[in-house]
């Protein structure tokens, strides 16, 4: 059996194996359960055309920005100077090492715990109160790169196969930590802040790159390929193939909130705020909650790149968004402490909510 040294058997295995019913740790509780059978609601994830930065057009630029934060927290740009060829390429290496590696081959990449780099199944769990608190599993394989700051990126610990993997992930980790730098200049200048001031408040870039791989399921409605959360970091960048599976959390004009299915553009790169960002903002823009279902006849395949502060780090609204009509809104919190928080358990937004102060 295709097992992790946690001991966590590995999905695509399992999907291999022609089961026609999911095991019980991966069926998700009722209330977690994706709906199928009813009408989506309309794909309008805003959609911003950066112009290569092009300086005048940076005002109407901020302004759509500032639209979409605050509207969503999510949106796609396109004409964001990142190679298209690299994109196609971080899905082609990344595809490859999943269907065309043999299992011993990958699981010389295991890693050993969910927060460390390499070849995994098991990064987050749900917990089920129907079932006393058992671990439901997500649908999906992964690879998680540490490839920021330099001293953490080791090639020698990501797949030789195919001969470019390398090379492709340490030149895709420069492009984003490039775009991620001017995002976040847009961003805070969309608050009116200066340029650089949500990256001062984050520091160094720690920079995390996850290949994930959400093979066929037989129960795509009792499943879920990434259980519902919010991002821990600043801001994440994700990419898709063309099959979709992504969806956000939108809260509904009258009232209500409701899952939307991002549409898989394969020239856009879509922008999700994260939870220290939103601390950062106090509350102006909120992160993004979101989630992956899975589907019945096609694998699919993603590539996130979280943007990070260092664990040291203490996040705290910044002073320019406090006033006496505008107080503070979240408590400080040391990153570090954020990180172990999470990873018990996102259900959700738990963890940005409990350092919400009250009113």
């Amino acid at each position: 059996m295709e097992v992790s040294e946690e001991g966590i058997r590995r999905v695509q295995p399992l999907a291999q194996s022609g089961l026609s019913r999911v095991p019980p740790q991966y069926i998700q509780p009722l209330h977690t359960r994706p709906v199928f059978h009813t009408p989506t609601e309309p794909r309008n994830i805003p959609l911003i055309d950066l112009s290569f930065f092009d300086p005048t057009r940076r005002a109407s630029t901020v302004e759509s920005i500032a639209s979409a934060c605050r509207d969503w927290g999510v949106f796609h740009v396109t004409n964001h100077g990142v190679p298209l060829s690299l994109l196609a390429a971080i899905r082609r290496t990344g595809r490859a090492f999943f269907t065309d590696c043999s299992m011993s081959e990958k699981l010389r990449y295991a890693c050993s715990t969910a927060a460390s780099e390499g070849y995994g199944s098991k990064m987050l769990a749900t917990s089920d109160q129907q079932q006393d608190d058992a671990q439901v599993l997500d649908w999906r394989d992964y690879f998680d790169h540490h490839t920021l700051p330099l001293s953490r990126r080791n090639p020698d610990r990501w797949p030789e196969f195919p001969p470019d993997y390398r090379d492709t992930v340490a030149r895709y980790s420069d492009e984003m930590k490039i775009l991620a730098q001017k995002l976040l200049a847009l961003i805070s200048e969309s608050l009116g802040l200066r340029a650089s001031c949500i990256e001062d408040a984050v520091g160094e870039f720690y920079q995390n790159i996850t290949i994930s791989f959400y093979p066929p399921c037989p129960e795509p409605d009792l499943t879920l390929g990434l259980q519902s959360h919010s991002d821990i970091g600043a801001i994440t960048l994700l990419i898709q193939d063309d099959v979709e599976g992504l969806q956000v959390l939108k809260s509904g004009d009258g009232g209500g909130d409701k899952w939307v299915t991002v549409e898989p553009l394969s020239d856009a790169v879509l922008v999700l705020l994260a939870d220290q960002t939103e601390i950062i903002t106090n509350g102006k823009y909120k992160s993004c909650e979101h989630r992956a279902i899975t589907n019945p006849d096609r694998a699919r395949l993603s590539v996130a790149t979280f943007h990070d502060p260092a664990k040291t780090v203490k996040i705290f609204p910044v002073s320019e968004l406090i006033d006496e009509s505008s107080p503070a809104k979240y408590r400080d919190v040391v990153y570090g402490d954020y990180v172990l928080s999470w990873y018990k358990g996102p259900e959700g937004k738990r963890n940005i909510d409990a350092l919400v102060l009250d009113s």
